[in-house]
């Protein structure tokens, strides 16, 4: 009992602040506002049911796109989601009537929302929008009534702003009010550019290859196999692709959907029985289920996978198919879909999680070189190299759910073997990197706050000293990590004297910046230990950085 309170607190406190919890309750109200409203449309238009299934998915889908846009993505969003929606609607048409050329331009479209993701933000955020409408069509039974004319694409376009515009009313308030916080703009670290003799194409379009790849190799093989339910191995497929950032990652969220979506088919097909087509006490467990899995999505892919799989089967019933028939099949879709996806991003032309890491690594350090290089008067370019380190700190962050499961099946595995604890190759995990990363965040709001208050301390003596040992290091780790030859890192508390007798002397706020930049540096040791040493090192005499003895001793923190 006391281990099932254990994992429930885990699970309350992965949300400080209830800041997910809150925006889950945005995202909620804007899809039961869009439902309501396609009720009518439906209603009075003498429509198929199935657009008020589409405008509940635009709006959960849209609304977690739309969560960091300002008021300009918005109003682009208004323009694209329509003439998506609508395009969406003609490819629909095709699926029954023309069912290859269908499958062709369903496949171009999600790759083509992949490549647009080269263009920076706002062209990323369109293409995510652009792609909304497609995966409605998976979600909706094929069989969900006739095949509609032209002129359903119009009507589709109408339900797609008003689901967008929900969305934005409601985010827009919920602003407003304080409920959620207001979108930040933040500007990404230059990466370097990839070096010219390695003739790849960039990453994105990889990765647009790969999602064609994903997709159109799901509609061969589910057609084939499940002609009525191929829509199920083609949305595994493109969810296991979407957003890839390695072969890890796919492989492990291409695992966690298909655990996930086993373990919710399974539950809501012992539910799904207790109601009988058109009840609507489906409709408010579905919508139930849908908050629930907007709510965990961020907690591990496994519970998003597993409730929306879950509202799928409710769907599934109250169109009238039987659950229990289909669960087989269900769960048989799922696994090929899954292998499909990881199929494709590992043998087409291929990301390696090893070089997004260094990447992703590399600019983040690149803000944080920057940051201390950074003369202690000039408060904007402090508080805007705090922003760049926390954008390249979160882009890291990204790769962590598949790093550390690596890492806990590492530790699993040489504990069963009795080999010890710690790392295969005798260094830190790849996902103590991750973990280094975030652990600066809070030291250099130490620094830039101290600055920003009394810009003096940036340049007291043993404050520059030391911050520019700890730049030096920051330089070493990332030529290890670029593999260019330099002078390797250098760990500076143990080139700090030790004290006897009392502790560090000096004005604390003095101290709490020498605390913070050694705290940095530390961080700085744990990836200078996965990555190893630059290649062809320079030879450097071992000597102090310059703090007097009256500053913290290694043993200080």
């Amino acid at each position: 009992m006391s281990s099932y309170f254990s994992r429930l607190s885990r699970a309350v406190h992965f949300d400080p602040g209830l800041r997910l919890l809150r925006a889950t309750a945005v995202t909620t109200a804007a899809m039961l506002a869009a439902y309501g409203s396609a009720l009518l449309i439906e209603h009075f238009a003498d429509l198929r049911v199935d657009v008020v299934v589409q405008a509940v998915v635009l709006a959960a889908t849209a609304a977690r796109v739309q969560l960091s846009a300002d008021r300009y993505d918005r109003l682009l969003g208004l323009a694209v989601l329509p003439a998506a929606a609508a395009g969406s609607a003609e490819i629909g048409r095709l699926m029954t009537l023309h069912p290859d050329l269908a499958d062709a331009l369903f496949t171009f479209g999600t790759a083509l929302a992949v490549w647009l993701r080269r263009f920076g933000p706002r062209a990323a955020r369109a293409g995510g929008l652009l792609v909304l409408p497609l995966v409605a069509l998976l979600v909706v039974p094929a069989d969900a009534g006739p095949v509609p004319g032209h002129d359903h694409a119009l009507w589709v376009a109408l339900i797609a702003v008003v689901s967008g515009a929900w969305v934005a009313l409601c985010q827009a308030v919920a602003v407003r009010t304080g409920l959620v916080p207001a979108p930040v703009r933040v500007p990404a670290p230059e990466s370097a550019p990839e070096p010219q003799a390695r003739r790849r194409p960039n990453v994105h379009t990889r990765t647009a290859l790969q999602m064609a790849g994903a997709v159109g190799g799901a509609f061969l093989a589910g057609r084939a196999v499940w002609p009525d339910h191929w829509a199920w191995v083609v949305l595994t497929a493109f969810i296991v692709c979407s957003g890839a950032r390695g072969r890890g990652d796919v492989l492990f969220k291409g695992l966690q959907r298909a655990v996930g979506a086993a373990a919710g088919t399974v539950v809501a097909t012992a539910v799904a029985g207790s109601f009988g087509p058109h009840e609507d006490a489906a409709v408010v467990l579905i919508f139930a289920v849908l908050a629930l899995a907007t709510w965990l999505r961020e907690l591990s892919y496994a519970y998003w996978a597993a409730c929306v799989t879950a509202v799928l089967s409710l769907l599934y019933g109250w169109f009238g198919q039987s659950s229990d028939d289909l669960l087989r099949t269900r769960l048989a879709a799922i696994g090929l879909g899954a292998a499909v996806g990881i199929a494709a991003s590992w043998l087409i032309l291929p990301l390696r999680t090893r070089d997004v890491l260094r990447r992703r690594t590399a600019d983040a350090l690149a803000a944080l070189t920057e940051l201390l290089g950074v003369t202690g008067t000039d408060r904007p370019a402090l508080l805007r190299g705090r922003v760049r380190f926390a954008y390249g700190a979160a882009q890291l962050e990204l790769l962590a759910p598949s790093l550390r499961a690596e890492r806990r099946a590492w530790r699993s595995a040489r504990r069963l073997t009795g080999r010890g604890r710690g790392s295969p190759v005798g260094r830190p995990y790849r996902a103590d990197v991750v973990d280094a990363v975030a652990a600066c965040e809070a030291p250099l709001g130490v620094l830039v706050d101290g600055a920003v208050a009394d810009p003096a301390l940036w340049s007291d003596p043993r404050v520059a000293r030391l911050n520019r040992a700890v730049a030096a290091n920051s330089a070493a780790v990332r030529r290890a990590i670029g593999r260019r030859p330099g002078p390797a890192y250098q760990g500076i508390r143990a080139r700090i004297p030790r004290q006897s007798g009392a502790g560090p002397v000096g004005p604390p706020e003095q101290l709490r910046m020498l605390a913070a930049l050694l705290a940095v540096d530390d961080a700085l040791g744990t990836m200078a230990a996965v990555f190893g040493d630059p290649p062809q090192a320079e030879a450097e005499d071992v000597r102090e950085v310059g703090i007097s003895s009256s500053s913290p001793s290694s043993s200080d923190n």
